[in-house]
């Protein structure tokens, strides 16, 4: 897929795109605390979060193919080009500032990303499901992405 492909998919609401993307399992306790421990190591205030389970969320999961019912695969857009599985987690990683997460990316990717499976399986064993989605504190709200109106993308 093109980079913004999903500019052109009438079934992804506009979004703020500006600035990188992390789409997360928000009633995941694993994935919520991966996005607290982002939300604190990004001083620059660079990212935006999205949980999957949203309108937008779940277009998103649509347009890539992914399961929007399953929320396994977390994925992030930067410059609009998804990476996913542990793509994603080592380019967010990395615009933390956390260089070492490189060496991530010399793990073979069949090993890396079936690890990573393994953990999304799991993930509401590791940590507990949430009845609710994750709802940030009153200074990071306007990181997370709300709907927009299509002409102001």
């Amino acid at each position: 897929m093109t980079d913004y492909s999903y500019r052109n998919d009438p079934a992804v609401p506009p979004f703020p795109d500006d600035k990188p993307v992390f789409v997360f399992d928000g009633e995941c306790g694993f994935c919520s605390a991966w996005v607290k421990f982002a939300l604190k190591r990004d001083m620059r205030r660079r990212y935006r979060f999205l949980a999957a389970q949203s309108e937008i969320g779940a277009a998103l999961y649509r347009h890539y193919g992914l399961d929007e019912c399953l929320y396994e695969t977390s994925l992030f857009l930067e410059n609009g080009r998804p990476y996913l599985r542990v793509n994603g987690i080592i380019r967010l990683l990395a615009g933390l500032g956390w260089t070492a997460c490189h060496a991530l990316g010399l793990i073979p990717r069949l090993w890396a990303d079936a690890l990573y499976d393994h953990i999304a399986r799991n993930r509401y064993r590791i940590a507990r499901k949430s009845t609710s989605c994750f709802l940030p504190n009153p200074a990071d709200a306007d990181r997370f992405i709300q709907p927009v109106a299509r002409n102001n993308r």
